[in-house]
């Protein structure tokens, strides 16, 4: 009797190395768990104003307006106390934990039927504003998380679930919206809050210290960016990007349904491929960066996410090339966004000292998230002028040029040290 050949093993596909190491492992867990929460919200939320609330045009803009607005209003602050006051892992749990319990008051009021928009603007606003002071104070959990050889691996690691969130998010929110209605759909956003806040509360890095007193200067986050020739042409760069892309967000569902007679559910689907996009861009970031360098790789994005965009106002003919030249824009630009975000938080890292960190994210992002909805305002301005089209055409033009402020500064030339590399390989020329 012969013996049956044995079959051979398949072996798992190894873990990153990043992933390896148990602290890590949670900080990502909690990012991955957030973001799919996220982008679940992302559905509910409006429906809840929509669906259950009977919200005019302008109320949704209002509720729209009511979460960007921390970022305007308190971005700066928040930077500066978390710097002062350190400990920024119990800050983050905090917002995790206030973020969970806000949103758990919509479900809340709309069991006990006295569920308004007030209360919806509210949540939105306190929502946003917790938001904020998460974000400001994230960057320094990651670097002390993370080694310098490493950095450009993790960006990759939190945005490549980021990318994944955006598929599977608003599908998932979608579904739940139709099976439990919308106010209801809110809770699993609170549940993921309250699930970030458990892998947060156990890890216990070695965080820099807060900032001694009487040093705490509010505007030290401004006055480092405007200093630092490299930051201030990436926050430059990043803030023309984000002006016209609101541009052309106010208005491309607006083109795509009524010029072009796309169908909303088809529209979906081209949508959809600007997340797989960014999913393969979260993959292919590092292997941009390897090959041209962690600078040239921003610069890249820069071009790569907007220039696109360009396919939307030059589509036309038979309705399945509008629906190709679609695809094609939102697909390479989910790769660009995804190149753009990476190559920065990587370069963010490795540049911005731990002293500063937070007054830099919160200085920053009021800033750049300060375009949008100025963008989004002008985009409704300029399409009722000048017309739809024209105003796409801006938008995608206007926001290729961001690149050049990146060419005369520093930042092209960057670049981090491979994995294999010493920890203080980087190089970096001047600010």
């Amino acid at each position: 009797m012969t013996a049956r050949p044995r079959l051979p093993r398949l072996r798992r596909p190894p873990l990153p190395t990043l992933l390896r190491e148990q602290a890590f492992r949670r900080y990502w867990s909690a990012q991955t768990v957030s973001m799919f929460g996220d982008q679940i919200s992302s559905v509910a939320v409006p429906y809840t104003g929509i669906l259950a609330l009977h919200a005019s045009a302008a109320e949704m803009g209002y509720l729209t307006a009511a979460i960007w607005l921390p970022s305007l209003l308190f971005a700066v602050h928040a930077g500066a106390w978390a710097d002062r006051r350190g400990r920024r892992r119990r800050l983050m749990i905090f917002a995790d934990l206030g973020r969970a319990g806000l949103l758990a008051t919509v479900p809340v009021g709309a069991g006990l039927h006295v569920l308004t928009l007030a209360q919806l603007y509210a949540v939105a606003f306190g929502v946003g504003s917790l938001s904020v002071l998460f974000t400001v104070s994230d960057p320094a959990l990651f670097v002390a998380l993370t080694p310098e050889s490493q950095y450009l691996r993790g960006q990759s690691l939190v945005y490549g679930s980021r990318a994944f969130s955006f598929v599977g998010g608003p599908s998932l929110g979608g579904i739940l919206v139709q099976v439990l209605t919308a106010p209801f759909a809110v809770a699993a956003d609170a549940l993921s809050y309250l699930g970030s806040a458990f892998f947060l509360s156990r890890i216990h890095p070695a965080e820099a210290p807060p900032e001694p007193a009487g040093h705490g200067s509010l505007a030290a986050g401004a006055r480092y960016i405007a200093r630092d020739r490299l930051v201030r042409a990436s926050l430059i760069a990043a803030a023309v990007v984000n002006f016209f892309d609101f541009i052309f967000t106010a208005l491309f569902a607006l083109y795509a349904t009524r010029s072009l007679h796309i169908r909303p559910g088809v529209l979906g689907l081209v949508l959809g491929a600007g997340a797989i996009g960014a999913v393969l861009g979260s993959v292919a970031a590092k292997h941009v960066s390897r090959r041209f360098g962690v600078g040239w790789g921003y610069v890249i994005g820069a071009v790569l996410f907007p220039g696109p965009l360009i396919l939307v106002p030059l589509a036309g003919g038979p309705h399945d090339l509008v629906l190709a030249a679609l695809f094609v824009s939102e697909f390479l630009s989910g790769v660009g966004v995804m190149v753009l975000d990476i190559s920065i938080g990587a370069i963010f890292a490795a540049v911005i000292p731990d002293r500063l960190r937070s007054r830099v994210t919160g200085a920053f992002q009021a800033v750049n998230y300060g375009t949008r909805p100025l963008g989004a305002l002008v985009g409704g301005a300029l399409g009722t002028a000048i017309g739809v089209r024209p105003t796409l055409w801006i938008a995608a033009v206007g926001g290729t040029t961001a690149f050049l402020w990146l060419l005369p500064s520093p930042l092209p030339h960057f670049r981090l040290p491979d994995s294999d590399a010493e920890p203080n390989a980087m190089v970096k020329t001047g600010s």
